[in-house]
């Protein structure tokens, strides 16, 4: 097996686990929260955030390792596959690229910054229902907008190994 094709599995294999990520927050994370009462909900997400937000190394890993190793497989490949396949890694690069990664830093990674400068504590009961109110609603779509094309490049990924 080439390093090349390998580069692309591992893309695959970084893509996929990127994709559970925020799949996990769609159905699992963020309904599980959504029941509890503001305050609550806020800092559930602020304690979730804060691991991200001091670099774990393996979500580091996996969240920067999806970004490279998928443009590195394309940089390597998309000379040497045919015209399908060349436009079935293309399309999965640019629909990672914009409907993942994009909206993860121009929208849920604002969003999450906002929450984090948060002092919960010392909001009172209305500031914490309009804090959740800007955040909630906005982050859930957004998240269920890259989880969308997350699950979308999966498939492209996993149709240009198996037609290859």
């Amino acid at each position: 097996m080439s390093v090349s094709i390998l580069l692309l599995y591992g893309a695959t294999l970084l893509v996929s686990f990127t994709t559970g990520l925020v799949f996990a927050f769609a159905v699992v994370v963020m309904p599980g929260i959504r029941a509890l009462p503001d305050r609550d909900f806020l800092r559930a997400f602020q304690a979730m955030d804060r691991i991200i937000q001091d670099n774990d190394p393996r979500f580091l890993l996996v969240w920067v390792g999806s970004v490279l190793s998928l443009i590195g497989a394309a940089i390597v490949l998309v000379p040497v596959l045919d015209g399908g396949l060349r436009l079935l890694l293309l399309g999965a690069l640019a629909l990672y690229l914009l409907g993942v990664q994009l909206p993860t830093f121009l929208a849920n990674v604002p969003l999450n910054n906002q929450l984090q400068s948060l002092d919960l504590a010392k909001l009172d009961g209305d500031a914490v229902v309009a804090a959740r109110a800007q955040f909630e609603g906005r982050w859930v779509c957004w998240n269920a907008f890259r989880t969308g094309c997350g699950v979308l490049t999966t498939g492209l990924l996993l149709a240009t190994l198996v037609l290859r």
